[in-house]
C-alpha cells in the first residue's frame, strides 16, 4: 500500500493525534455545569477531574519515556488512541455503571488522560524524524494544531447542542471518540521513522546546580497554568458567571482563547527568528496579565469575553517560546532539560485551573473569584523573565571583561616566552 511509503501520511497521523489532545483536554469543560446538574456533582469534584487529567498525564510524562523506548513509537501511538477512545467514548457509558456517576466521569477521564499524555511525549519526536522537508514548517503546523482542534471540538459542540440541546451530550462523545478510532487504523498503516536510542546529553547534577534552569522551569508552570486556566474554566464562566447562553459563551469564551492562541502560535513561528524572545515573552506576560484582569474586574460580559480572548493571543508564545529560551540560555541541557521543562508545564496545566477551582468553591461558586488568582502565573512569569533579563546582561557584560583579562594573559606569556628565548 501506498500508505506505508509516504511519510507526509504518518506527518498527517501526527496532526491528527495533536486533534485527539485537544479533544482530550477541550471536550469534557464544555460540559462541566451539565455534570453539576445531571449528575449532581459538587463544584470540588468537577475540579478533580481537571486535577486528574493533567495529574495522569504528568505521571504518563514520567514513566513512558523509558516505555517507549522498548515498544516503539508505533505500539505506544496505536495505545494512546486506544485510550483516548475508550475514555472520550466512556464519558457516556461509564457513569451509569456506579451507583455515583462521578466514579465513572472519573475512570474515563483517567483512561483519555493515559492517551492524552503519550500522544504528548510521541507526536513531536515523531515528526522530527520523518525524513520529509520543510521540517521547521512541518513542526510550527504540528503544534498549531492543538488549537485549531480546540476550535473545531468547541464550535462543533457547541452547535450541537444548540440544535439538539445538552441532553443529547451523550451522542457527541461517542462522535468525538470516532476520531481515535480511526486515527489508530491510520497509524498501524502510516510508516514510522527509524527510533534513535536517545542522547546522552545533559548533566543531571549541572542541570539541577544551574540557576538558570530552575528560572525556566518557573517560567514552564506559569506558562501551562496561564493557558490552561482559562481553556478549562472559560466554558462554565460564560454560562454561569455572565448571563449568557452556552452556545455564545462556548464560541465567543473558550472558542475565541483557542483560536487567538493558535493565531499567535502561528505569528511566533513566523517571526520567532526575527524577533528577541525575552522581551516578546515579557509582552506576552503582561498582556495575559492584563487579560486576567479585565476578566476578575468587569462587570460586563462582552468585555469579560474579550478579556479571553486576550488572553488566548498572549499564551500563544509562552510555552514555545520558554523551550526556545532554555535552548539558547542553557548549553549542553539536552533531552533530559526538555523532558524536565514539559513536566514543568504539565505542572502548571495540574496546579493552575486546580487553584481556579478550589478558590471557586471556597467562595460559594464564584468562578470570577477563582479566575482572578490566575493572575498571579503570568505575573510571575513577567517577573521571572525580567530576572533572566537581568542575568543575562550581566553574564553578557561578564563576558566582554573575558577577552580583555585573556589578551593580557597571553601578552604576558609572549613576553615572558621572548625573554626566555633571548
Amino acid at each position: 500500500m501506498s500508505l506505508l511509503k509516504n511519510y507526509n501520511n504518518t506527518i498527517v497521523s501526527c496532526y491528527i493525534g495533536y486533534i485527539v489532545q485537544a479533544i482530550v483536554n477541550n471536550f469534557a469543560p464544555l460540559l462541566f455545569l451539565t455534570f453539576q446538574s445531571q449528575y449532581d456533582i459538587s463544584l470540588d469534584k468537577i475540579t478533580m477531574l481537571v486535577t486528574i487529567n493533567f495529574g495522569v498525564q504528568l505521571l504518563v510524562d514520567l514513566i513512558s519515556a523509558k516505555v517507549v523506548d522498548k515498544i516503539g513509537w508505533r505500539a505506544a501511538m496505536v495505545t494512546a488512541h486506544i485510550f483516548a477512545t475508550l475514555g472520550i467514548a466512556g464519558l457516556a457509558f461509564l457513569p451509569e455503571l456506579f451507583a455515583d456517576e462521578f466514579y465513572g466521569l472519573m475512570i474515563a477521564v483517567m483512561l483519555y488522560a493515559v492517551g492524552g499524555g503519550l500522544l504528548e511525549v510521541c507526536v513531536s519526536p515523531i515528526v522530527e524524524a520523518c525524513p520529509t522537508k520543510r521540517k521547521a514548517a512541518a513542526m510550527s503546523l504540528l503544534h498549531s494544531f492543538y488549537c485549531w482542534g480546540a476550535v473545531a471540538v468547541i464550535l462543533i459542540s457547541s452547535l450541537y447542542f444548540m440544535f439538539e440541546g445538552t441532553a443529547g451530550w451523550k451522542m457527541m462523545a461517542y462522535i468525538w471518540a470516532i476520531i481515535p478510532a480511526l486515527n489508530c487504523i491510520y497509524f498501524l498503516l502510516v510508516p514510522m521513522p527509524k527510533q534513535e536510542a536517545e542522547e546522552k546529553t545533559g548533566n543531571f547534577k549541572s542541570l539541577m546546580t544551574n540557576r538558570v534552569f530552575w528560572l525556566m522551569v518557573l517560567l514552564m508552570v506559569c506558562a501551562g497554568a496561564s493557558e490552561v486556566c482559562i481553556a478549562q474554566w472559560a466554558s462554565s464562566f460564560a454560562e454561569s458567571g455572565l448571563g449568557v447562553s452556552k452556545v455564545v459563551g462556548d464560541i465567543a469564551g473558550p472558542c475565541a482563547f483557542a483560536f487567538l492562541m493558535g493565531i499567535s502560535r502561528l505569528i511566533f513561528a513566523k517571526l520567532s527568528e526575527k524577533l528577541k524572545l525575552e522581551p516578546l515573552l515579557l509582552i506576552s506576560g503582561i498582556l495575559c496579565a492584563a487579560g486576567y484582569l479585565i476578566i476578575a474586574v468587569s462587570p460586563n460580559a462582552i468585555l469579560s469575553l474579550v478579556g479571553c480572548g486576550i488572553c488566548g493571543f498572549a499564551v500563544g508564545a509562552m510555552w514555545p517560546g520558554t523551550f526556545s529560551l532554555s535552548a539558547n540560555g542553557i548549553k549542553g541541557g539536552g533531552t533530559m532539560m526538555f523532558a524536565f521543562l514539559a513536566l514543568a508545564g504539565d505542572v502548571g496545566c495540574t496546579a493552575g485551573p486546580t487553584l481556579v477551582g478550589l478558590v471557586t468553591d471556597a467562595t460559594d461558586g464564584r468562578l470570577q473569584t477563582g479566575l482572578s488568582f490566575g493572575i498571579i502565573f503570568p505575573a510571575v512569569l513577567s517577573l521571572g523573565l525580567i530576572i533572566y533579563m537581568l542575568i543575562n546582561k550581566r553574564n553578557k557584560k561578564a563576558a566582554l571583561d573575558v577577552p580583555l583579562s585573556e589578551s593580557r594573559g597571553a601578552d604576558k606569556e609572549e613576553n615572558n616566552n621572548d625573554n626566555i628565548q633571548s
